[in-house]
């Protein structure tokens, strides 16, 4: 049976925080120590350069999140752990990506559109500042993830839209070249999927309003006592809802604490006692963690040769030979294969396979086809509201379970002819 395979990755901008954490590594860690799961972790050091454009930040960062990954329990002989820019296959396919993606697509990213508002608000050219870096970030997240056809990606939920988007671009590509990737899901922590600064705002490093993970701990302390928090004194009821102070603890506490908490909130826990008992939860989670981190930044040679290590192993075994099925999906073939007696169309023709083609429609439905070995259109699929809806509809015909319910024949195909179809591929 083939593993589930769960992919994240920080960018390495600043420094780790309790919302990188909370958000991304803990979970991740916690499902690589699964069984039937294949877990892919990355520094993703490219999307760095969109954020700063200081590199010794870039060298710097890279360092401090490869130690806090393994610090916070990473095992790199059980997992993949690797730096993006070692695996020259992702940006290849970054571009095979973008050659089917529409600009359409890129203009509802929130970040494109977020950057458009302000030059607007500001009374400056649309485009203002903005890279192509900006742009194209969703097409080279789209390639981190397909490169290694990941199923699941734990993300924060302003991250979803990236995730809807990679299925989307898959989905083309799959139509345009054969069926070469799976709809990667988002998977996300609805408790801690994004954690609040000191400000109340997101944790973030563009906001300078983090909690460096591995602060010393009266660095902690002091950050911690400076969350902003409302006016209500010791006695009255304060609101869970919308507390930073009250998400960070729940983000590092266990259901019976936080209820406790929740409790104490009610009953109208001061402010003070209420940042003691969270500096106390973090400060317990975080020491342990701090002296495996001091003991690892100590050695950046050896942090080097783990993510070295993981991604020539990687490249062999799966970049490497994916891209060159790619490439000869896509027509980058060497000249000297073509068989002198066999035109090309004739060669595509006897390659062919019966092969499922998804798609989306102008009017924003997604579409299948499944399509003969000799290009004969076999049967055409009704509407669907989402790409994973017809994703799981092409995975049932392929089953062989009735596809009469997820389409119609196309004229002059016949029962038998699809069943020979599915029973090929199913061999194959």
């Amino acid at each position: 049976m083939t593993s589930q395979r769960i992919l994240t990755g920080i960018t390495p901008s600043g420094t780790p925080h309790l919302g990188n954490y909370a958000g991304a590594i803990r979970p991740a860690v916690e499902a690589s120590q699964r069984s039937g799961v294949e877990s892919f972790y990355f520094l993703s050091d490219y999307h760095a350069l969109v954020k700063t454009d200081s590199p010794e930040r870039v060298q710097q960062s890279t360092l401090k999140i490869a130690a806090t990954w393994l610090a916070a329990g990473l095992r790199p002989e059980r997992v993949w752990f690797y730096r993006q820019s070692d695996i020259p296959e992702i940006t290849e396919l970054a571009w095979l990506l973008t050659c089917v993606t529409g600009k359409g697509l890129l203009n509802r990213a929130h970040a494109y559109k977020a950057a458009v508002d302000k030059n607007i608000a500001e009374s400056e050219e649309p485009d203002a500042g903005v890279t192509m870096g900006l742009f194209m970030y969703p097409v080279l997240m789209a390639a981190d993830i397909l490169m290694f056809n990941a199923h699941k990606v734990p993300v924060g939920r302003d991250q979803v839209q990236h995730l809807e988007m990679a299925r989307d671009i898959a989905a083309s590509f799959n139509y345009r070249y054969g069926e070469h990737f799976v709809l990667p899901e988002a998977a996300v922590d609805e408790s801690v999927a994004t954690l609040p600064g000191l400000d109340g705002r997101k944790m973030s490093k563009s906001y300078d309003n983090i909690i460096p993970l591995f602060a010393p701990w009266d660095t902690l302390k002091k950050l911690v006592f400076g969350i902003i928090t409302d006016s209500k004194a010791p006695g009255e009821p304060k609101e869970t809802e919308g507390s930073a102070l009250f998400q960070l603890f729940q983000a590092f506490a266990t259901p019976a604490e936080t209820e406790t908490m929740r409790t104490r909130f009610a009953e109208g826990i001061g402010w003070g006692e209420a940042k003691e008992a969270l500096f106390g939860k973090l400060e317990s989670v975080i020491a342990p963690m701090r002296v495996r981190y001091e003991e690892l930044i100590a050695e950046p040679a050896r942090i080097e040769q783990v993510l070295k290590s993981g991604a020539v192993a990687l490249r062999a075994k799966y970049a490497i030979p994916f891209i060159a099925r790619l490439r000869e999906a896509t027509g980058l073939r060497p000249l000297d294969l073509i068989p002198v007696s066999m035109d090309s169309q004739a060669k595509a023709k006897a390659q062919t396979k019966p092969q499922f083609k998804q798609y989306r429609e102008a009017d924003g439905l997604f579409y299948f086809k499944f399509v003969g070995g000799d290009g004969r259109l076999l049967l055409q699929s009704r509407s669907f509201a989402s790409a994973r809806e017809a994703g799981q509809s092409v995975a049932s015909v392929r089953n062989g379970e009735d596809y009469e319910q997820w389409g119609e024949l196309a004229p002059g195909t016949s029962d038998a002819d699809i069943r020979q179809a599915i029973d090929a591929l199913r061999a194959d």
